[in-house]
């Protein structure tokens, strides 16, 4: 987690931004269930009345309403109204004074909604009760008296009083608004006018925050996936530099297929992992608390749902992560497995073919897919479980809000508004934690991804440059082996053991021996692949260790022994070693590599497409479209690690002559397994079990080398090489 949270650090301002916009979207989507409440409660219940104080009032209520004020809410209730025609108009307030005398005049204005509906039910109660005359000296018969009528107001003001206190002052308020529409209606207002231009305003606020919400939602995705887009272009650069700078050392370490899949797959785990988090990390604590808040603020005494939705979810979410979990980690070596098993069947296709191994090597990668496929379906059966399990606990909760609600509705301790939007708050609550769950599921997959993408980036290379090193310019080209040793890392035993010789300009140097013996990894030695354990090799005297890899490789032209190419053309393959080398220079390599002619027999010639891998040339045209390639980039020293094995005997003699035409004043080293190859060479190496049992011409080794003599005679005959029948038979 925390190397994920490390890449997010240079990208603080674009989290800053994505942090307010979802401030600015939690905002919105908790004020749309209060928008939802309001609508039905207001808008629907109350007619769109949204404060207690009348707008119009008659006289007969105005005056009505005053037997039940105390002094203090009888000089609110006075200043408040101006009268005109018969009608009382409230003042001109703005909205935070209305709400103030909402909560002023809550107690009087209750109270004469609960005697009217006393009223309503018998007819002995309000209707006297306007009509009131002043008190006479001597009651009259059939009049209530004035102190029975105040000893009944100032009862119903306590019931009032202890209503408020026990059922909260929205639940009274909602009484308090009925009483005032019908006070309106009674007034001469249009009630109906009033309800719909609340509901339209209502309408359009919810339709501004819906759209505001969409904007910021649509933004912070936009800043999210650029983000996680950028984050995984940096990786994968990282990587790729990281790989590019290894010695083979390191890459035989990791193994060629877990590069690739850690270079994709695992970049690709944390780039959707770090979207995830900026869009769902940051936004689930904003929506989750300020639900809770939100919650708390109903009022409605029903918090221990949302508790007993919560903890059923932690267990849920326990379940899935304590079972789930391990089977992630596994996942991502089987991959590995699957990506290798995939890559060696296709590269080795034609010889799986040659040897019907098809059957073998399908089940071969059934084994592997059937692997893979086991542990994805565990864990994909076992989060099936969660989507299910969640949508149980929401409508759950759901109903089980509902049922609680319905009880306090029918007390009148509740509105059908405030269980509307209760039941998305708790909502909200829990698709927070879901968003979570989600997270937790991906986490440990990414941070699997992350480790195995550190580890590369940390894996410290075992070839670099010397802090000291300095520019070197080739001179006269002479390379020198002294005393070199070499064996490769976790080896027992030596691969080269005490190898010293000087290759000059102008000469070529050539190395023979069986197979195993070390001659490949004796060149790969001079343009650093791997570094000599004992001795040193020098180019004009400089240790190679002390010239900077960049110098030293652009002065070897290397063809390996094994010719690869790249998808692309003909033309771009040989100026693959100096991108400016112009049309004359790559015919004239061409021509020098006998690729010449059956480059021109293609109908776009040089502009010729290359498959990947150059499967789409066979082995003798790669290989000498390989030592075209080193040819045009016209280096001091040229090496070639068996390079002409897949060429036939005139090719092979014919690229030699017109090759030592062309490169007199360079150094070249030659690994061959043929003698025809190399018997005019200048100097030929005979290794043996990795050390030199042979220097000289090839006249001399037939001579002195037995090793030599064994390779040449087993090769070609006795007038091929020079010997009577009495030397051929020894």
């Amino acid at each position: 987690m925390g190397k994920i949270f490390k890449n997010l650090i240079p990208y603080w301002k674009s989290v800053l931004v994505i942090f307010i916009l979802l401030v600015v979207q939690a905002y919105c989507d908790l004020e749309l269930p209060q928008l939802t409440s309001n609508i039905i409660d207001t808008g629907i219940i109350n007619g769109g009345v949204e404060h207690i104080m009348p707008q119009q009032v008659t006289k007969e209520t105005y005056d009505m309403l005053s037997y039940m004020m105390d002094e203090d809410e009888k000089q609110i209730w006075e200043k408040s109204y101006t009268s005109r025609d018969g009608i009382y108009y409230l003042a001109d307030y703005s909205e935070d004074e209305l709400e103030q005398l909402d909560s002023e005049m809550l107690i009087p204005i209750t109270l004469a909604y609960q005697l009217q509906n006393m009223q309503n039910s018998d007819t002995t109660g309000m209707s006297e009760m306007k009509d009131i005359p002043a008190p006479p000296s001597e009651n009259a018969a059939g009049e209530i008296p004035m102190d029975q009528i105040q000893q009944m107001i100032l009862q119903a003001r306590a019931g009032v009083e202890k209503m408020v206190e026990t059922t909260g002052e929205n639940t009274t308020k909602s009484m308090a608004l009925q009483f005032t529409k019908s006070c309106q209606q009674e007034a001469g207002m249009e009630v109906d006018s009033i309800q719909i231009r609340y509901l339209l305003m209502a309408g359009l606020k919810m339709l501004a925050m819906a759209l505001l919400m969409a904007a910021a939602s649509l933004l912070v995705g936009l800043f999210a996936s650029r983000v996680g887009a950028d984050i995984g272009r940096k990786l994968r650069n990282k990587v790729f530099e990281k790989v590019i700078g290894f010695s083979n050392a390191e890459i035989d370490s990791f193994s060629t297929a877990s590069l690739i899949t850690r270079s994709t797959n695992d970049i690709q785990q944390v780039q959707m992992f770090t979207i995830m988090m900026l869009r769902m990390v940051l936004y689930a604590p904003i929506i989750g608390v300020g639900g809770v808040v939100k919650v708390i603020n109903t009022q409605s005494g029903m918090g221990w749902i949302i508790v007993v939705a919560v903890a059923c979810l932690l267990c849920l979410i326990g379940f899935l992560v304590t079972v789930a979990m391990p089977k992630f980690k596994i996942m991502q070596v089987l991959v590995d497995r699957l990506n290798l098993v995939s890559r060696e069947i296709l590269t080795g296709l034609s010889v799986i073919r040659a040897f019907g191994r098809e059957k073998k090597e399908e089940e071969r990668f059934d084994v592997a897919n059937q692997d893979l496929m086991k542990t994805q379906l565990f864990t994909n059966r076992v989060m099936a479980v969660m989507m299910p399990g969640m949508m149980i606990i929401m409508n759950g909760t759901s109903i089980l809000i509902t049922w609680v609600a319905a009880k306090k509705i029918d007390l009148g301790t509740m509105q059908v508004g405030a269980m509307t939007a209760f039941i998305i708050y708790a909502i909200q609550i829990v698709m927070s934690f879901l968003f979570l769950t989600m997270l937790s599921i991906m986490l440990p997959r990414a941070g699997v991804a992350a480790d195995r993408i550190d580890e590369v980036l940390k894996t410290p290379l075992s070839l670099t440059d010397k802090p000291d090193a300095k520019d070197f310019h080739v001179g006269e080209g002479i390379v020198r082996y002294e005393k070199v040793s070499f064996a490769y890392p976790n080896a027992k035993a030596d691969v080269l053991e005490d190898i010293s010789f000087t290759a000059r300009p102008g000469e070529i140097t050539a190395i023979i021996g069986s197979t195993g013996c070390g001659k490949s990894t004796l060149v790969n030695l001079l343009p650093r692949f791997y570094d000599v354990k004992e001795g040193s090799i020098t180019i004009d005297g400089v240790d190679i260790r002390d010239m900077k890899m960049e110098d030293l490789r652009e002065t070897i032209g290397f063809v390996p022994q094994k010719g690869v190419l790249f998808s692309g053309t003909i033309a771009s393959n040989l100026r693959f070693g100096k991108h400016d080398a112009t049309e004359e220079e790559i015919k004239e390599a061409a021509s020098i590599a006998q690729a010449l002619d059956f480059v021109e027999e293609k109908k776009d010639g040089f502009d010729s497409a290359i498959a990947q891998g150059g499967s789409n040339v066979s082995g003798g045209q790669r290989q000498r479209l390989a030592i075209a390639r080193a040819i045009v980039k016209k280096p001091k020293i040229m090496v070639f690690d068996d390079s002409f094995s897949a060429l036939d005997m005139k090719t092979d003699a014919a690229l030699r002559k017109a090759l030592a035409d062309k490169i007199k004043d360079s150094t070249v080293l030659i690994v061959a397994q043929r003698i025809s190859t190399i018997i005019h060479a200048d100097q030929i190496l005979v290794l043996d079990e990795g050390k030199i049992v042979g220097m000289g011409k090839h006249e001399d080794l037939l001579k002195n080398c037995e090793v030599y003599e064994q390779i040449a005679k087993s090769q070609l005959s006795a007038k091929e090489l020079g010997l009577n029948e009495k030397e051929a038979a020894l």
